[in-house]
């Protein structure tokens, strides 16, 4: 780490370092005066080394020392010396050792900070990303950022002794409206006319590989212009990889000891390879969704026979209409309090349902709303199904399956955490597999595609595409279509989806047939797509691919809240940068030179937004 300011970093000197002279630079941390000896903690990325001022020595270099604050940059020269016994400090790596110091430069004084940058002192998001270029001094974003570059190097080399290469593709494409929304770059060559930022790099690795590229990866900036959530952003980094003659399996092989070997280095934990594996209805079924963390032992049961013998009006009206029934035991939650029951079923309507039905069993029956239907023959099947045992709270859902699996899918989440079931000694790990290819737009009245358009279905699968391909739409049977099942998989490390991919659709006449069910039009297909059919004639090969989210890896790697703390630099929950306060106006002639004109109303001027303030 030597440079021509210094010969150490501040973590870098030990006992073994007594006698030499050595030159220090870094940052103030904490400044103590003991009386004609100035004690002065010197900190850097690597960690923290105690300088030593002492007035017997030199009164000049010690007067100079005193003016010195926290945060100023300094130059530090002197002697490495052990100290004694009794002053050696175990929290440190370089406690056995001072530097007393006979030389002292000052390299930059500094404003009081905003904000202290110990660990232990609260400061809110709001003031941290207004100055996150002083919040990446704490000791946990330095260690993070260390952290991320060595998860990015592991999984470098992981891909790279495989056979991937890192190739880079463009960052300024042809916009694609299907799924996010793409953020826009006006040109201003070609007036009227934009680019689009790359919500992935899909196409292009696809293109590799007719390229005969054979496997590629690259750690690929996206960007998407959607609600945010803790672990989303509007430009995030994704580990994208692609290759050639593979089928899921293979795809599985590549990533499963790189996978293996992070949670081994970052949990301490060895996880199985193979992993396990489940198909998306089996997921969906057991647990309400398709990102499971099997680390919570509860399931979820389908009861439609048996809650239409029990003779309950609501799960009747479900039935009849179409929909389903579903039942969550939670062991030993009957000692809810009737106020945190209705929390449940407050939020259960924040997402769309109508209620909440819910009992406690006991050992004389059933009490609670639905305690009533829960005697006789019809009450004991019902609950001997869902498993429900003397001192359970069951929480039951009745209505579309949608509604039905959110629901009870974040129930099992809350009670999971309220009973401390959930074993967080163990790391699990799932592949999800057999998406469906395509989900219902009730809006549009029409189908999307689950995962993209590129999606290749199960074998089994195609003659049902080709079926609906040739026929008339009005004479589509929609449940059938949305039955239909893809070669595309998810990874999924604690309940938390790391990323998708699949197998992709490689020949010509399934690729058109799969356009035609997502009612794509052979125009449409020419104006969104033209350019990437085209290529599908000069000699496909089989191929699949994966893309993770790595800022949502190091997150779960790490065992943080939200991605925000993963990134050196990132955006609020509103898409905006407090710190350069962006998105911002820009010169009127900009926008002249790209011949765009704003909405009556909009003005190129602060909109009032937390980003358009000054700081």
């Amino acid at each position: 780490m030597r440079t021509s300011y210094r010969t150490h970093t501040c973590g870098q000197l030990r006992a073994a370092d007594e006698g030499s002279e050595v030159a220090l630079c870094g940052w103030v941390d904490v400044v103590r005066d003991q009386g004609g000896v100035l004690f002065v903690d010197l900190r850097d990325r690597y960690g923290t080394t105690q300088v030593t001022f002492r007035g017997d020595k030199d009164a000049d270099l010690l007067t100079a020392a005193d003016k010195v604050r926290s945060e100023w940059v300094l130059c530090v020269s002197g002697k490495v010396i052990k100290r004694p016994a009794e002053a050696v400090n175990p929290k440190m790596e370089t406690g056995e050792i001072e530097v007393e110091a006979h030389g002292l430069e000052v390299l930059s004084e500094a404003d009081t900070p905003p904000f202290p940058f110990d660990e232990r002192s609260e400061v809110s998001a709001e003031v941290r990303l207004k100055h996150r270029h002083l919040d990446l001094r704490r000791a946990r974003m330095t260690e993070i950022l260390r952290d991320r570059a060595r998860i990015m190097s592991m999984i470098r080399s992981g891909l790279e002794a495989q056979g991937f290469i890192d190739v880079e593709t463009p960052t300024l494409v042809r916009s694609t409206p299907e799924g996010a929304r793409d953020y826009i770059v006006p040109s201003r060559v070609h007036p009227g006319q934009f680019y689009a930022l790359p919500q992935s790099p899909q196409i292009f690795k696809q293109l590799l590989m007719v390229g005969g590229q054979d496997r590629y990866y690259q750690f690929a900036r996206c960007y998407r212009d959607e609600d945010l959530r803790a672990d989303r952003q509007p430009e995030f980094t994704q580990i994208d990889l692609e290759a050639s003659f593979v089928r899921p399996d293979d795809v599985f092989g590549f990533l499963e000891p790189v996978v293996a070997e992070l949670v081994k280095t970052f949990h301490g934990r060895d996880v199985p390879v193979p992993f396990r594996r489940m198909p998306y209805h089996e997921s969906m079924e057991r647990f309400g969704n398709d990102k499971p963390d099997l680390r919570n032992p509860l399931e979820l049961k389908t009861v439609n026979e048996e809650a239409a013998a029990l003779g309950f009006r609501v799960f009747e009206m479900a039935l009849e209409a179409g929909g389903i029934v579903k039942a969550l035991a939670a062991p030993g939650a009957a000692a809810l309090s009737r106020k945190e029951i209705d929390a449940l079923e407050t939020e259960a309507k924040s997402m769309g349902a109508p209620g909440l039905a819910w009992a406690k069993v006991t050992h004389d029956g059933a009490t609670g709303p639905m305690g009533k239907f829960l005697g006789g023959e019809a009450g004991a099947a019902f609950l001997q199904t869902v498993g429900a045992k003397p001192g359970d709270l069951l929480l039951c859902g009745a209505g579309s399956s949608v509604v039905v699996n959110r629901v009870l899918s974040v129930m099992r989440i809350r009670m999971g955490e309220r009973l401390e079931l959930i074993d967080t000694s163990r790391t699990e790990v799932l592949w999800v597999t057999e998406f469906p290819m395509l989900e219902w737009n009730d809006e549009e009245e029409r189908f999307h595609a689950m995962h993209h358009a590129f999606t290749m279905p199960v074998v089994d699968d195609l003659p049902i595409v080709f079926e609906a391909a040739g026929a008339d739409p009005a004479t589509w049977d929609n449940e059938k279509l949305a039955a239909i099942r893809t070669q595309a998989y998810d990874l999924v490390i604690d309940g938390v989806e790391m990323g998708s991919g699949s197998v992709r659709i490689h020949e010509r006449a399934v690729q058109e047939a799969a356009f035609t069910l997502l009612g794509l039009s052979p125009e449409d297909v020419e104006r969104r797509f033209g350019w990437f059919v085209q290529a599908l004639r000069y000699g496909t090969p089989p191929h699949g691919g994966f893309a993770i989210g790595f800022d949502r890896l190091v997150m779960t790697l790490l065992g943080e809240d939200g991605i925000q703390d993963v990134i050196a630099f990132p955006k609020t929950m509103t898409a905006t940068d407090l710190m350069c306060r962006a998105p911002a106006p820009v010169e009127a002639e900009q926008l002249e030179d790209c011949s765009i004109r704003l909405a009556p109303g909009i003005t190129n001027e602060g909109s009032g937004s937390e980003a358009s303030q000054a700081p």
